[in-house]
This record gives C-alpha cells, sequence and structure tokens, in this order.
C-alpha cells in the first residue's frame, strides 16, 4: 500500500501553484472554491460559486476528478450529481454547524412523529438528511419553492431555524422549524452592528438568511451568497455593511474595487475575522496539493442513499425552473 503523503513531506521550496496545475491537467480535474474559502483557493479554483451552482457545473464538465474546497456536504452533493466521478475533500474534517446540528437518526425519527408534514431541507445538511427529505431547497429557491406548495399541506422545515423563520415570515407559512443554527451567522453582536450603522450612516447593510431575526431586521437586502455579491455589484460605487462569512468579500472586492465593505464582529470588541467559518479555513493550499497527489480523502456515498437524496435534489430543480439559483 502506498504511504499518503503528509504535510511534513512537502518540500518547502515547491510552487504548490504550479504543481496544482500541474495536477489537475494530469488527472482531468476541475477545482471548485466555495465563496467562504481563503482567497488563494478562490484564485486557483475553476469555478468559484454557492454549493449546489459549484456542483452543477463540475458535473457539466468532462472532468473524471472533482476536488472540492468546501466542506464535506458540499463534496457530497458533488457525488451525488456526478457519481462516476472521483470526489476529492481537501480535509475531511471539514464539517457544517448545521449539518451536525442535524443527525440523520433523530431527522428520521422526527419525521416520523410528524407523518402529515412534507419535510423540507435546506441543502446545509449530509446527504442521509437529504435522502429522508422530500425536497430540498437553497436560501435562494426556498421561498419560490415553499409558495409553491399547497396552503393545507403542513411543512417541517430544517435544520436552519433562522432561515425557516425569515422564510416563514415573508410567505406567510407557519412551518415546524427544526432548532439548528449555522454558528458564523448566530453570533454576530447586534450592538456593534449598530455602531457601525452610526458610524457609517451611507452603508447599505446586507446580511444572509441564515442569520437571526433581531440581526436581519437592521438589513437593507437580505440574500444568498451569489445574490449578495450581485447586489454589492449592481449597487456599486458604494460601502456596504456585509453580515455573512467574511470570505465573500474577496469575490466583491474583485467585481469592485471602489467598494467600501465593513465586516460585523461576533461578539463586542472581538476581531471580525473571529467570525470567519473554522471548518472552511480547514482548507488549504497545501491540503489542496496532498489531496490530489494521494487522491484522498474522496467522498463516497451508498448507492441507495446517493438515489434517494438525488430524488429530493431533482424535486428541487424541477420547482425552481424559473428561480435564480
Amino acid at each position: 500500500m502506498t504511504k499518503l503523503l503528509t504535510e511534513k513531506d512537502i518540500d518547502p521550496t515547491l510552487d504548490l501553484e504550479a504543481e496544482i496545475k500541474r495536477l489537475k491537467k494530469e488527472m482531468n480535474a476541475v477545482i471548485l472554491a466555495h465563496y467562504y474559502q481563503d482567497d488563494d483557493l478562490q484564485e486557483i479554483a475553476d469555478f468559484v460559486g454557492d454549493s449546489l451552482d459549484l456542483s452543477r457545473k463540475a458535473a457539466a464538465t468532462d472532468a473524471e476528478v472533482i476536488v472540492f474546497c468546501g466542506v464535506k456536504f458540499m463534496a457530497e452533493v458533488a457525488k451525488i450529481l456526478s457519481p462516476q466521478k472521483l470526489v476529492l475533500l481537501p480535509d475531511m474534517a471539514a464539517g457544517c454547524s448545521l449539518e451536525t446540528s442535524c443527525p440523520a437518526p433523530e431527522f428520521k425519527k422526527f419525521r416520523a412523529e410528524h407523518p402529515d408534514h412534507i419535510a423540507l431541507t435546506y441543502i446545509n445538511c449530509s446527504a442521509d438528511v437529504k435522502a429522508a427529505s422530500d425536497i430540498i431547497v437553497t436560501s435562494s429557491n426556498a421561498e419560490a419553492i415553499i409558495n409553491q406548495i399547497p396552503a393545507n399541506q403542513p411543512i417541517i422545515f430544517s435544520p436552519d431555524k433562522h432561515l425557516g423563520a425569515y422564510l416563514s415570515h415573508k410567505t406567510g407559512r407557519e412551518m415546524l422549524l427544526w432548532d439548528g443554527t449555522c454558528q458564523v451567522h448566530d453570533q454576530f453582536s447586534e450592538k456593534e452592528l449598530v455602531k457601525l450603522k452610526t458610524r457609517h450612516p451611507k452603508a447599505k447593510t446586507i446580511a444572509h438568511p441564515e442569520c437571526p431575526q433581531h440581526i436581519l431586521r437592521h438589513a437593507e437586502f437580505v440574500g444568498s451568497t451569489s445574490q449578495l455579491i450581485k447586489f454589492a455589484k449592481e449597487n456599486a460605487p458604494n460601502e456596504f455593511i456585509v453580515l455573512t462569512e467574511p470570505g465573500i468579500l474577496h469575490q466583491m472586492k474583485k467585481n469592485n474595487p471602489d467598494n467600501i465593505f465593513y465586516d460585523v464582529p461576533g461578539t463586542e470588541g472581538s476581531c471580525v475575522w473571529c467570525n470567519a467559518c473554522p471548518y472552511m479555513k480547514l482548507n488549504t493550499l497545501e491540503k489542496l496539493y496532498l489531496c490530489m497527489v494521494n487522491r484522498s480523502p474522496e467522498i463516497t456515498l451508498p448507492e441507495p442513499t446517493r438515489l434517494k437524496a438525488k430524488q429530493s435534489l431533482d424535486k428541487m430543480l424541477e420547482m425552481s425552473v424559473n428561480v435564480n439559483r
């Protein structure tokens, strides 16, 4: 059995970017990077974007290998949509607080206790939870999908209670909410936000709907990561207070160098980068190189689970044909 290389084995003089590009060509690979990844990973990726959009773009290529710089549930979606491709994740420990808040056995038990409810599940969950769901949604298409469900049909929404509450307010639908949150969006300080708004009265406040309601009420625009980037681009030049993971600022600044962006600390007096997702930041250029050299860690899924999860994803795509995802 071939020994896997580790970071200690990397020659410090090695041009990592050049080696990654060489390996990509040699492996016929496509490199994906979520908006929350570090700048160097975004710069070396073939595609940068939201998780579902990235997986769909990778599936449309003739690449034999997908290297996903993101978190595990995102790489699982890539495998669900591209079962014939080798899917690699630089660090298998790159998880998600929303995913861990909703273990599949507990979710299945919860569903069984409410058999008359349809299960709408945010894409930030495990493949096992997707397989036990009826329809997967994203922050971009959830509202439109909810509006297509008959008014007399009870709904379970999981795992993000803040996104669920936001959608309930937007659609007027009462939903049974799973008690999960994103640790990044859950910890923004309202006091620090108000201070920023006072210091920068001309700045537009934009937020991701995973933020709690007391934070969202201060926002002039609420949207998914791609929608936030689009809003900043279309409203330039301007100043923006940004309520989401700070990795998003790399693309925002590239699009509009004249824009000014302000991060919001997680707690009073804390640094803004304390609000960075610890899971997203596990991926590094060194780990990207190693996973390509080692062809590991690999994402694998039992075929029955993959097929059931794909059904809930396909249902979402069917219901969001004309929705900007």
